[in-house]
């Protein structure tokens, strides 16, 4: 590992992490910013196994750098290793980063929802959102499909993207392990689970099913839908759909916690975990 000092915050060999909250918005080509100990490891495995996610370069504050050396090690030695202090860090970026770990990471390829969902095993479970474009949420909704064995996260084209920095973040880095796929309308979505043998199951407050009582199959798919408005009546009415009991008069779960409760109890019955 070779560790190259920045003196001054408009060095252009870190252009890519100059103002990153507003160059998280628009004209990536691909690339994202990861942020933190847990995120930068697991762009490492990632690198690692090739195929989808490279790491470009790593900026690290000078304090930090023997605390994460042991991830860093894990590169391939011609990623640089920028180092700055807090004073030319906190310039770079824009404000005060306090983890003080930065990597620019970029996706090399980005499958079709169809190739992605024809590469799966006989024995499946899919992880579907619809119109969800809360970063948090989406963060979530990946965090929870690596908890319970989730083979694809399937996202259509109104979903937000979840290599943004803060969706990343949240997830802890599992947007980085879990197949995904982001793409076309939601009819198309719910036709390529359709014809590659999935059960889909829509999660709601008015689910027809209580979540609990919904029989596993070899392939099964949840579909989520954006808070407040949920998922479209006419899609609900071609597909099963599932509600989670709670207390009389209230509907107090959020899309990704009602996503991972969901997720749970078919990863149970499917025998995932």
């Amino acid at each position: 590992m070779t560790v190259i000092r920045i003196e001054h915050a408009d060095d252009p060999r870190i252009d890519e992490f100059r103002s990153i909250r507003e160059r998280d918005l628009v004209g990536r080509h691909g690339r994202f910013i990861a942020e933190g100990t847990v995120v930068l490891r697991m762009l490492a495995a990632a690198h690692k196994r090739g195929g989808e996610f490279l790491a470009e370069k790593i900026l690290i504050l000078e304090n930090r750098l023997s605390g994460v050396a042991e991830i860093l090690s894990e590169f391939p030695a011609d990623v640089p290793v920028y180092v700055a202090n807090s004073t030319v860090l906190d310039g770079i970026v824009g404000f005060h980063l306090h983890r003080g770990i930065l990597a620019v990471g970029r996706r090399v390829r980005e499958p079709s929802i169809c190739e992605l969902l024809a590469s799966l095993p006989e024995r499946a479970l899919v992880a579907a959102a619809i119109g969800i474009s809360n970063h948090d949420n989406i963060g979530s909704i990946f965090r929870n499909a690596a908890a319970f064995g989730v083979s694809a996260v399937l996202l259509d084209e109104s979903c937000c993207d979840p290599l943004y920095r803060k969706a990343l973040r949240v997830s802890v880095g599992a947007v980085l392990q879990v197949p995904y796929a982001r793409g076309g309308t939601m009819q198309e979505l719910v036709s390529g689970l359709f014809e590659n043998g999935f059960a889909v199951w829509g999660l709601s407050p008015a689910g027809r099913t209580e979540i609990r009582k919904v029989q596993a199959a070899p392939r099964m798919a949840l579909l989520t839908g954006s808070e407040g408005h949920g998922l479209p009546p006419e899609l609900m009415e071609k597909i099963e759909t599932a509600g989670i009991a709670q207390v009389p008069g209230l509907d107090s779960l959020n899309a990704a916690t009602a996503t991972g409760i969901a997720l749970y109890q078919i990863a149970s019955a499917q025998e995932i975990i």
